[in-house]
């Protein structure tokens, strides 16, 4: 079953951002020119906050910030509760979405 729209965007910011969170844990390891937070923050304003939470579990990766456990649940939240919905129907009532 092919996806909507709005769900082949919201699964290309989460593999989007699980990646970066990958390369940042990486890259933290070896002390060497790092991702910004401010980044992980807009990637999941855009809509990978699924993908920086998955990061945070499986790399263990800035687990201990409170802008990251608290900030992007909250975030995931925000798009499941608001917009997931709204940009559906917007999609929809284009006759872009089902």
């Amino acid at each position: 079953m092919p996806l909507s729209p709005a769900n082949a965007f919201y699964l290309m910011m989460g593999l989007l951002s699980f990646l970066l969170m990958g390369i940042d844990k990486f890259k933290s390891v070896r002390n060497q020119w790092r991702i910004s937070e401010i980044t992980f923050m807009a990637l999941s304003l855009l809509g990978g906050a699924p993908g920086v939470l998955a990061g945070m579990l499986v790399f263990r990766h800035k687990i201990r910030k409170p802008l990251f456990y608290l900030g992007v649940p909250v975030i995931y939240l925000f798009h499941r509760v608001l917009m997931t919905p709204l940009l559906l129907r917007i999609l929809i009532e284009a006759g872009i979405g089902w």
